[in-house]
C-alpha cells in the first residue's frame, strides 16, 4: 500500500518555511507522495480557514520539486476545466522533466459554482472540458509532434507521462479513469462502501483493454490509534485499494511531522 498525505497550501500554514519543512519531513519519514488541492478564485464568503489565500498548485509543485530530492508531488485534484490546455499541459511536462519524474496528476471536473464564474468557465461544460483535456494530455506526451487549432508544433521536453488519476463519483468519474487515466481518486469512502465501485472500476478498464488500475482514496487514516490504523489500512487493501492519502488539519510542523512519521510505521 502507497501512502500519501495533503500538504495545506492555503491560509497561515502556506508560508515557504512551514511548507519547506514539512514537505522535508515527509520526505525523511518515508511517506510516498505529497499533494495539494487547487483552488483559484475563492469568494470570500466562501474562505473560513483561509481566508481566500491559496497558493497556485502547479507553482507551488514545482517549488517543492526544488526542496526535494525523492518524494511523489501530486495535484489533489487540478481542475482541468479551469485551464487553458496547452500552457497547462506544457507546466505539468516541465514539472515532470525538472523532478525526475515525481509528479503524480490529480484531474478533476471542478464543483466550486462561483469559481467557474469567476473564470467565466460554463459549469455545464465542465465534463466534456475535462474530457478533452485529458484526451489532449495523452496525446502530447505520445509523441514529439503535436497538434492543436489546426497547427502543429514540436511538444518537448516530453518526460515520461506523470500517473494520472481522476477524481470525482461513480459512474461517471470510473468511466473516464477507466477511458483516460492510470488511477481513481475517490474522495473519502469506506472500504466496503468503495469495494463495488473498484470491481466495477476494473471491468471498465478491461473492456477498454487496460490492466487493473490503481485506486487512490482521499481520506483520513485514524493514525492516533496505530493498532486500528494497520487493521483499517489492511481492510482497504483487501477491497482493492491501492495508494490512501491522509488528508488532515495539522496546526505547525511538529505536528505534521509526528503524522508522517506514524503514518511511515503503516508501512513497515
Amino acid at each position: 500500500m502507497k501512502l500519501g498525505m495533503v500538504m495545506a497550501s492555503m491560509g497561515p500554514r502556506a508560508t515557504p518555511e512551514i511548507l519547506g519543512a514539512c514537505a522535508q519531513a515527509a520526505e525523511a519519514a518515508g511517506i510516498d507522495d505529497l499533494w495539494v488541492p487547487d483552488h483559484l478564485a475563492i469568494p470570500r464568503a466562501e474562505s473560513e480557514g483561509s481566508g481566500g489565500r491559496y497558493l497556485e498548485q502547479l507553482a507551488l509543485l514545482a517549488w517543492l520539486a526544488g526542496r526535494t530530492q525523492r518524494i511523489g508531488l501530486g495535484s489533489a485534484l487540478l481542475v482541468a476545466p479551469y485551464r487553458p490546455v496547452l500552457p497547462t499541459l506544457k507546466q505539468i511536462a516541465t514539472i515532470q522533466e525538472l523532478s525526475a519524474g515525481r509528479l503524480r496528476l490529480g484531474v478533476g471536473v471542478g464543483w466550486m459554482a462561483s469559481e467557474f464564474r469567476a473564470l467565466g468557465v460554463p459549469r455545464s461544460q465542465r465534463g466534456a472540458l475535462t474530457d478533452a483535456f485529458l484526451e489532449r494530455l495523452n496525446a502530447c506526451f505520445a509523441s514529439d509532434d503535436a497538434e492543436q487549432n489546426g497547427q502543429d508544433f514540436v511538444f518537448l521536453p516530453r518526460p515520461a507521462p506523470p500517473p494520472v488519476f481522476v477524481g470525482g463519483a461513480a459512474p461517471h468519474a470510473l468511466e473516464r479513469a477507466a477511458r483516460y487515466a492510470d488511477g481513481w481518486m475517490p474522495m473519502g469512502g469506506d472500504a466496503e462502501g468503495l469495494r463495488p465501485n473498484i470491481e466495477a472500476l476494473q471491468k471498465r478498464a478491461a473492456s477498454h483493454g487496460r490492466g487493473p488500475l490503481e485506486v487512490a482514496p482521499l481520506t483520513r487514516i485514524p493514525v492516533q490509534d496505530l493498532s486500528r490504523a494497520r487493521d483499517w489500512v489492511a481492510t482497504y487493501a483487501e477491497a482493492g485499494v491501492t495508494h490512501l492519502i491522509h488528508g488532515a488539519a495539522y496546526p505547525d510542523v511538529a505536528s505534521f511531522e509526528r503524522t508522517a512519521e506514524a503514518l511511515a510505521s503503516l508501512s513497515g
